[in-house]
């Protein structure tokens, strides 16, 4: 009686695992929870331990002479379960929520180089001009790692989207446009950002906001920042959250 109860335990903890996971992606949102590479692979073991379920429901096997568990154990293993299943089953009926500035903040923003960089200097001189439109936060972000020459900037349009993160040097006047890169999963995300110079922001935008700015990279003016150089802004428009937020 005992292991057939541990038993039906992982079996259903399994079920409503894999059921849940299988739900993130056909609403869309395991990409909030894993590189986009894995999907395929995750949505396959889904399926399959969903099959080894199925299984494990028609085969019962035959326990001889098993031990009775103390109730301290049988206890332990009830509020397991209740725990466990209170977990998956928030996967189903709760949304997902994505990383935020909070999140940011704690991790450092650009600390790290992260993601695949994507243009050296020599290759963005070498670009037609219309081309920086299409880069992205990662892009210009590893691009300011690599210098702060204003010359190599000079001409070359901004436009970008992410969500609003404080410069902790000067949260009055700058803030960061700001995306988290995913290597493997929403664990691993590291932030990435581009300053951006606008006195008293917060009275028309707030933090976590998504907003797409535009506009060409300046000296910063700010005396507290220890930014070299901020976006100087041609327009910030206030824009939903993208289906798929995270870079990679």
């Amino acid at each position: 009686m005992w292991r057939d109860v541990q038993r039906w335990r992982g079996v259903i903890l399994i079920g409503i695992s894999m059921v849940a996971t299988l739900g993130l992606m056909f609403r869309n949102q395991l990409v909030l929870y894993i590189h986009p590479r894995y999907i395929v692979f995750t949505v396959i073991m889904a399926a399959v331990a969903l099959l080894l379920v199925a299984a494990s429901i028609v085969l019962k096997p035959h326990h001889d002479g098993e031990p009775k568990p103390r109730r301290r154990a049988r206890w332990l293993s009830a509020t397991a379960l209740l725990l466990a299943s209170v977990v998956a089953v928030s996967m189903i009926v709760f949304p997902p929520a994505t990383l935020t500035s909070a999140t940011a903040s704690q991790r450092n923003i650009n600390s790290t180089t992260v993601g695949s960089i994507t243009h050296t200097v020599s290759e963005a001189n070498a670009s037609p001009t219309a081309a920086f439109a299409n880069f992205t936060v990662v892009d210009w972000s590893s691009l300011l790692r690599q210098t702060n020459d204003l010359a190599f900037y000079d001409g070359k349009p901004v436009d970008v989207t992410g969500f609003i993160t404080p410069d902790q040097d000067d949260p009055q006047n700058v803030f960061y446009v700001s995306r988290f890169v995913v290597t493997c999963c929403a664990v691993d995300a590291q932030p990435v950002g581009i300053p951006v110079y606008l006195p008293n922001w917060g009275d028309a935008i707030t933090i976590d906001d998504w907003v797409q700015v535009t506009g060409e990279f300046r000296a910063n003016p700010s005396q507290k920042s220890r930014q070299g150089l901020a976006l100087n802004p041609a327009t910030v428009t206030r824009v939903e959250q993208p289906s798929e937020p995270y870079l990679y």
